[in-house]
């Protein structure tokens, strides 16, 4: 068991992150544009959406096109999804090759029902003969490149199916740099309450860094995290959803210092059009224009813009448009305080049973399943 004191960087093999704040990789929402937007706030490790080792392997366009990362970006960090050894290895071995990508983090965690009846995701890990071939072939083709290897995953399937300690332990073993630990189980999914106490538990179980995750909504809640858990660091999701300068106070809040002020609706429109104009340069204006629309609710959750405005600019199709938009919100208005805390994105609600391959639970082999026909092709959650 390895404490890390608070406010000290994260060490991930060769790197160091001098904030221990990891962007949490998501769906549809973690592209090079919006990791620009966070890393402008603040310091941390910023990953990109989930790619599957298939898809990379075989060439998908839609994968690579993923593998798109900003000018900025000093520090590439792909999150790699898999079933088969085999295909994470030769994922592995490209990224770092003719990529240069600098960590690679490997998804246990994923709840999704398309995702875990293939045995993917947070529902790979009861496999734990599987898990550590995975882990190990990952761990061998980053070696040369002196690339860390971490991997993320839940609890476990359900209450009655934990595998987070037995997951901590195969991860050490196979040389993994960390693991990060969402407080939920599958069947949760993100519904109710983080358990920060199995990321406590973790971390007296390995002595690889352990990364919280789970209900960091402010920067407060990520201190909370690391006095109360011991854990080495933090992995961010829906938290930064319409609140990128999120990394900014924690940032701060790590650094020791004072809380910020909170943003006003005209600083908050700032950042939209900020937003909106790196998802230009990426995509496109009009395809990036597109994408921002779904994070219009995000920035505007509790503030006073009336339903028509709300609307307009969730049909917005150009910078113009988007400029004329933003200047009919009020600049002055305060930050609703009633937000601070709430849940932000997705939260559902929990999973009478998790949906998992014919005989999944059976055993805890996994080596002698037909791998790849459970790979995903097509990459992005």
């Amino acid at each position: 068991m390895t404490r890390i004191p608070p406010g000290q960087a994260l060490r991930l093999g060769n790197l160091t992150i001098d904030t221990p704040v990891v962007l949490a990789p998501m769906a549809g929402i973690t592209n090079a544009a919006y990791r620009r937007l966070c890393a402008e706030q603040g310091a941390g490790l910023y990953v990109c959406e989930m790619i599957t080792s298939r898809g990379i392997v075989e060439g998908d366009q839609k994968s690579l096109d993923m593998l798109t990362f900003d000018e900025r970006e000093t520090v590439r960090s792909v999150q790699l999804y898999g079933v088969d050894p085999v295909y994470i290895g030769r994922a592995v071995e490209l990224l770092c090759d003719a990529y240069g990508v600098a960590h690679i983090d490997l998804n246990f965690g994923c709840p999704v029902p398309k995702v875990t009846r293939k045995g993917g995701g947070a529902a790979l890990p009861w496999k734990r003969n599987l898990l550590g071939a995975i882990l190990q072939s990952a761990v061998k083709a980053a070696t040369p490149y002196d690339v860390p290897v971490t991997m993320k995953t839940r609890i476990g399937i359900d209450s009655e199916h934990q595998t987070y300690l037995d997951a901590g332990r195969i991860a050490e073993e196979s040389g993994a740099a960390a693991i990060g630990l969402h407080g939920r189980t599958a069947a949760q999914a993100y519904s109710g309450q983080a358990d920060w106490t199995k990321i406590a538990e973790l971390v007296e179980h390995v002595d690889i860094p352990v990364l919280g995750n789970g209900d960091i909504w402010e920067a407060s809640d990520a201190l909370r995290m690391v006095e109360q858990t011991g854990c080495a660091g933090v992995i961010v999701g829906r938290g930064c959803l319409g609140r990128p300068w999120l990394f900014r106070d924690l940032a701060v809040a790590f650094a020791g210092g004072e809380a910020l002020n909170l943003p006003t609706l005209g600083e908050v429109a700032t950042v939209m059009r900020r937003h909106g104009e790196l998802l230009a340069d990426l995509m496109g204006e009009q395809r990036g224009l597109r994408d921002f629309r779904k994070h219009v609710p995000w920035y505007l959750k509790g503030f006073p813009a009336g339903g028509e405005l709300r609307a307009a600019l969730g049909m917005v199709d150009s910078l113009a448009r988007l400029d004329e938009l933003l200047a009919q919100l009020d600049p002055t208005a305060p930050f609703p305080v009633a937000e601070l805390g709430a849940p932000r994105g997705r939260q559902g609600s929990p999973r009478d049973h998790v949906v998992l391959p014919h005989g999944w639970l059976d055993d805890t082999d996994g080596l002698n399943r037909d791998l790849a026909d459970a790979e995903i092709g097509v990459s992005g959650g």
